[in-house]
């Protein structure tokens, strides 16, 4: 039972810190890189786990996550009211347009994706994992959350994933009321290198934050005088789904 405990540990502390390498596993929960190492090959093997696509070796969650939450991750009403919504923004901006759901205060977990024409473009497999802090999606869920879950989140080591990830929380905090002024959020490279997104959040009938939507695309496409029009345009995205069959 203890070894089946410390399995599911590691998997909440990749989710919670992903990517992460085999070192830092075994210092945050004290055990043997040797243990963690086999743990790791188990769950890769089974699909739970996979390597980042980093030069060093570092985990981060796999898609098999998607078959343990069939209603939220498959087919449910939020996919249905965003899927003309998102190919509406994908044809009007002509890049790849996201959807994605919080786990909780754990992470953000991407549930569907509507591919642009590009041949050159941004693509995540469904189930795909990413933090809060340095995603747009994630910021725009983070900026509607209570308090008590921005506290759990920002209080939380923030890894940095380049130059230009912001993990300090006072910064983020600042960051979060400009998302909640203009309705939007900006990824300018944060997460993954030459990446850059625009994201507005999801609300249910209640006013409950419950998804997010952004499209994303390279740096090479990435042009600072389009942000408000592209903000305006992922934010009536985002209106167009809560008022759809989420109420």
């Amino acid at each position: 039972m203890n070894s089946l405990l410390k399995s599911i540990e590691i998997i909440e502390t990749i989710a919670q810190q992903q990517p992460i390498g085999v070192s830092e596993l075994s210092k945050l929960l004290k055990m043997p890189k040797s243990s963690v190492q086999r743990v790791l090959m188990t769950f890769q093997e089974a699909g739970w786990l996979r390597q980042a696509g980093t030069e060093s070796t570092r985990w981060e969650i796999g898609a098999r996550v998607v078959g343990v939450r069939p209603s939220a991750l498959k087919g449910g009403a939020l996919q249905k009211a965003a899927r003309q919504p998102m190919q509406d923004l994908c044809d009007l901006v002509d890049e790849t347009v996201h959807l994605s759901i919080p786990d909780g205060t754990t992470a953000m977990v991407l549930i569907e994706e509507t591919e642009c024409k590009q041949v050159v473009r941004t693509a995540y497999t469904i189930g795909n994992v990413s933090p809060f802090h340095a995603t747009a999606n994630g910021l725009a869920v983070l900026a509607h959350m209570s308090d008590t879950q921005i506290d759990t989140i920002l209080g939380r080591d923030l890894p940095k994933y380049g130059e230009n990830t912001i993990n300090d929380p006072a910064l983020i905090r600042e960051e979060l009321m400009r998302i909640r002024e203009r309705g939007y959020s900006v990824n300018l490279g944060q997460y993954r290198h030459a990446i850059y997104a625009i994201g507005a959040p999801v609300f249910d009938s209640n006013g409950i934050v419950v998804a997010s939507v952004c499209f994303s695309m390279p740096g090479s496409r990435f042009n600072p005088e389009n942000i408000d029009e592209w903000g305006s345009a992922v934010r009536r995205t985002a209106n167009e789904i809560s008022g759809g069959s989420l109420a």
